[in-house]
């Protein structure tokens, strides 16, 4: 069935047919995907959804905007999604929470929750017959786009700013990419990125750019969805998501917003958005009332979420606004000292992911949660995606002699 009607811009409403633009309205606003809601309702029943196995976010292709998966979406690595949520009992006791719930995105295939997005992306690549993708990332979208590309031989060029972290560099190199170290920020890298997809004829699949990125993103909604709309009341439960470009808290508010509107639940959950105290653009217009995003110099060491110009901020914005949810800034010490905290319970999360987390500790010291409502924290990527941040948050392990007199000693 043809769901997929057009774009309508973010900013203005001016509206799209599909073939009409690619990337961004003419006055520069980002662009939602117009799906057909009576189509999917005709088509397609909820229980459909949740009364079967979520393997991966194809699980849900009849709520996204690009055909099944194309021949070659058969590998692991092109079947993202279908990462769980986990109850985690014991830090809900430490906050005095009555349910507290972690989706864990470290468990897609290159270890991030930009594997969703680049799946839909390389697909709607695909469907276009677009010969390389591009992408600007600071690691985990570019390797989410190399290892995604590497899956079905898509090429794939990424521009990442040379100080990223080494063990994303790495995956971008070993999946086979095309790497170029840009000498500058994450910003530097998004706009050379975006001039050499014009120069060159590239689909350029930026975040808070390609209007698929949200696409592929919403789908955790859905999963979040299925998961625990049985066991709670997802119009109860409040959502904390890490915000840098904005790309990914949007994407969350568009599943539930497509899910209201199909008439499958009947109110959006409370949704959070939670920055780094020396990256908070979005913070600084929610709390002016404002939906103008004035740049920042970003110093922080979650350098997923360290981000000068959110690319996504007026998304991003309203859907903590629009949700009845706020956002919250939270110093690098404390994202460390979440990042220890969920190791505590067998989570190991990088600092963007730890930040939701941190993000949740001081609402609740604030007064800003209630105690009895469900709460779903999203750990966006794996530990082993900063490893120096990791053994920031820890303290280091003693060197002793191969005796029992050291042992002891050391215990």
């Amino acid at each position: 069935m043809n769901k997929f009607l057009g774009y309508t811009c973010s900013l203005c409403g001016k509206e799209y047919l599909p073939g009409q633009v690619t990337y961004t309205c003419a006055c520069g606003g980002n662009l939602d995907v117009v799906l057909d809601y009576n189509n999917i309702r005709k088509n397609t029943k909820p229980d459909a959804l949740l009364d079967k196995p979520c393997a991966s976010l194809w699980h849900f292709q009849p709520l996204l905007p690009v055909a099944l998966p194309p021949a070659g979406f058969s590998s692991p690595l092109s079947l993202p999604g279908g990462t769980p949520t986990l109850s985690l009992p014991r830090l809900a006791d430490k906050l005095s929470l009555k349910q507290l719930w972690l989706k864990d995105e470290s468990r897609n295939p290159t270890a991030s929750f930009k594997d969703r997005a680049s799946a839909v992306v390389v697909a709607r690549a695909q469907e276009i017959g677009a010969e390389v993708v591009v992408t600007a990332s600071t690691g985990n979208a570019g390797a989410a786009l190399a290892g995604m590309s590497a899956a079905i031989g898509q090429k794939a060029i990424i521009f990442a700013p040379k100080n990223a972290p080494q063990a994303k560099i790495a995956q971008l190199l070993v999946f086979g990419a095309k790497v170029l170290l840009v000498d500058g920020t994450y910003d530097d890298a998004f706009d050379l990125s975006v001039k050499a997809a014009d120069e060159f004829g590239w689909y350029c699949r930026n975040t808070g750019y390609n209007p698929f990125t949200v696409e592929g993103k919403k789908t955790a909604a859905f999963e979040i969805w299925q998961q625990i709309g049985q066991l709670a009341n997802l119009a109860q439960t409040t959502i904390f998501v890490s915000v840098g470009d904005g790309n990914i808290i949007s994407g969350i508010h568009k599943g539930f917003k497509d899910l209201l509107a199909l008439g499958w639940i009947e109110q959006l959950p409370r949704i959070i958005g939670v920055q780094a105290e020396g990256s908070a653009a979005v913070t600084n217009a929610f709390h002016a009332g404002t939906e103008i995003i004035e740049p920042v110099k970003a110093q922080t060491l979650a350098d997923s979420i360290s981000v000068d110009l959110p690319r996504d901020g007026v998304r991003a914005v309203r859907a903590a606004r629009d949700t009845g949810g706020l956002y919250i800034t939270v110093p690098d010490a404390e994202i460390l000292k979440a990042i220890a905290e969920l190791g505590s319970v067998g989570i190991f999360a990088e600092p963007a992911g730890a930040t939701a987390y941190a993000g949740l500790t001081a609402a609740r010291a604030a007064g800003q949660i209630d105690p009895e409502s469900p709460v779903l924290v999203l750990n966006t990527g794996s530990g082993l995606k900063d490893v120096r941040a990791a053994m920031q948050s820890v303290s280091s392990a003693p060197i002793i002699e191969p005796t029992l007199e050291a042992v002891k000693r050391a215990l």
